[in-house]
């Protein structure tokens, strides 16, 4: 399948791009209408995502024009303003379904399967020729019982001949349909190559080697089948693999949008001082608006809602007001500063270890929601064993406390987490007090054994504790600091941990220390004589070997400024030095363990 992506959120369409394409999904980017139409008449596309506030061709005008010329394609609308008079004006141009930014990208795709199956109701949901099966919704393909396991582009050729099974496709028309067009072509002996690989797998399997044939002079299509008669089937839900690698994309695109948003907000800063000093031009005016639809439209896809309600009222008071007041100037600075906080408080509860807790007793559940935010752990809940087994995947708690009074096999969850690959410490709280309830426990894989009638207060110590014995302790951390009293209360906080230090006074020496020690994380001081935090943590960067490394700052003043500019440059977190200790060590044991 095909799809063009018309979208000037040049973050977002990459990220959708990518999330997309791990669906075998072949996917194009225009980042205006008029680069959009351009594409449309040199490729085919079976659906087009289409944003509505585009640069030189808006996206109405383009989906109007699409239809006008005679396009059939799927036309999906991605509107940041949910208003009902948005949703008629697209829909009578043209476009055949919609959804509003910012969009959950599980639903966005779950969206696009339901509209080409919509789109292409003589299409089986399951494509099936002969022996031959392929999944679409959970990319898994099988002949006669057997699974194969094939490359992205073998599925896509394959996907391609099934849903196309009387087709010839010639090389030229495979490019087309399965190569995207801002990257260079294949040469022909790539594409013979794929063939024949897809063509040694199928026979692996028990195929004849000619289940693709070669038409001579024109290319390839599907082997005509003799006897065997395709069925379709119902389409199942995505598995809980392929369902896992899309939320570690979707982990991966956070993690990459969240190192570059910075820059949105520099713009945003440069806008709001320039409107106070009264030096606000329409240049940055004009940019400032753009920028601010933007992030309105993308950060709660990336998992900042607030900062999309924050963006948005911040798009509207620059969009709305020809001069604005002196008032509105302190309200933009206040919508600045939440926005920056809400970025960061989420940035810290992402640092966070998350405890799940299988309990239906809401009492209980209430009581450890409200002390585990004093000790900075995340709690998840799930009422049942069915809902914790399905959501333990995608959430990876780093511990579970499990009421093992919830249901009659919860023994079976101990035993699942214990076994686990890496293996998940349960902790379990009961009403029940036997030797042999306990020895039961135990057998199972169990890591305390608590009863119901204790504090919240020590259920929560007794994770701590479980979750401190599991810790990675034999990494290495580097500090550059030039005050040698704040050196020594990290190191004192520290090397008891089992952790190995290295500290550093003066950052000339840097680079020798860095290659020579090889951290696994890097905490820095911000101002320094010589060489300051921030050129270090460029210099670390812009290293092809070093720019994974996680970097720590330790900031004298938690300052809007200083944290923008450390994050813009790609640092994982700052923290004040006037911290609590706890918090320092949590925060560098969070990331050692991380790693």
């Amino acid at each position: 399948m095909r799809i063009l992506l018309v979208e000037d959120d040049d973050l977002l369409a990459q990220a959708v791009a990518r999330y997309l394409t791990k669906q075998n999904y072949v996917v194009d980017i225009a980042a205006d209408g008029e680069a959009g139409w351009e594409l449309v008449n040199v490729c085919n596309y079976d659906l087009i995502l289409l944003d509505i506030v585009l640069p030189k061709l808006d996206g109405i005008s383009l989906c109007r024009q699409l239809r006008q010329s005679g396009y059939q394609m799927l036309i999906l609308l991605l509107t940041a303003k949910e208003t009902k008079t948005d949703k008629v004006i697209g829909l009578d141009a043209g476009a055949d379904d919609y959804v509003v930014k910012p969009f959950d990208f599980q639903e966005l795709s779950a969206r696009i399967r339901a509209l080409l199956r919509r789109g292409n109701t003589s299409l089986p949901p399951v494509l099936e020729w002969g022996a031959l099966r392929l999944d679409p919704s959970t990319c898994e393909v099988t002949y006669a019982d057997i699974a194969l396991n094939l490359t992205a582009k073998e599925f896509s050729l394959l996907d391609l001949f099934l849903r196309n099974n009387q087709r010839i496709f010639s090389r030229s028309a495979i490019v087309d349909q399965l190569w995207s067009a801002e990257k260079d072509p294949p040469e022909e002996n790539t594409i013979k190559s794929h063939i024949k690989s897809l063509r040694q797998k199928l026979k692996a399997a028990g195929a004849n080697y000619d289940f693709i044939e070669t038409v001579y002079g024109m290319g390839y299509r599907l082997k005509a089948l003799d006897h065997e008669q395709s069925c379709p089937k119902s389409e199942p839900e995505i598995d809980l693999k392929q369902e896992q690698i899309l939320l570690t994309a979707i982990a991966q695109e956070r993690e990459n949008f969240k190192a570059k948003v910075g820059s949105r907000i520099a713009v945003l800063k440069l806008a709001s001082d320039a409107l106070r000093k009264g030096t606000l031009d329409a240049q940055l005016r004009q940019k400032a608006e753009q920028e601010a639809h933007k992030l309105a439209g993308s950060l709660g896809s990336f998992g900042f809602p607030k900062g999309s309600l924050l963006a948005n009222e911040i798009e509207d008071l620059l969009q709305n007001q020809k001069s604005i007041s002196q008032a509105k100037c302190f309200y933009l600075d206040k919508l600045l500063m939440e926005l920056q906080r809400e970025l960061e408080k989420t940035l810290v509860e992402q640092t966070q270890n998350l405890l799940l807790v299988v309990s239906n007793d809401q009492q209980v559940v209430e009581e450890l929601i409200k002390e585990a935010e004093n000790q900075e752990l995340q709690v998840k809940i799930a009422t049942n064993l069915t809902a914790a087994r399905s959501i333990i995947p995608s959430l990876n708690p780093d511990v579970v406390l499990l009421d093992l009074d919830l249901e009659k096999d919860s023994l079976k969850l101990i035993t699942e987490l214990s076994q686990r690959t890496p293996q998940i410490p349960i902790l379990i709280f009961t009403e029940r007090n036997s030797f042999s309830d306990r020895l039961e426990v135990a057998r199972a894989g169990g890591r305390a054994f608590l009863q119901r009638s204790i504090p919240p207060s020590q259920i929560l110590e007794s994770v701590s504790r479980i979750l401190q014995q599991t810790r990675i302790t034999e990494a290495r951390v580097m500090v550059v600091d030039d005050d040698p009293q704040t050196l020594t209360v990290i190191q004192q906080s520290l090397e008891p941990l089992g952790l190995t230090l290295k500290t550093l006074e003066d950052p000339r020496y840097f680079w020798d220390t860095l290659t020579e020690f090889s951290p696994d994380l890097l905490i820095l001081d911000v101002e320094m004589p010589h060489i300051s935090g921030i050129e270090l943590c460029q210099i670390v960067r812009n290293d092809p070997y070093w720019k994974s490394l996680p970097v720590m700052f330790l900031v004298d003043n938690l300052k809007a400024d200083i944290v923008e500019q450390i994050f813009a440059l790609g640092a994982d977190y700052c923290l004040s030095k006037t911290a609590k200790k706890s918090q320092l060590i949590t925060r560098i044991l969070n990331f050692v363990k991380r790693r």
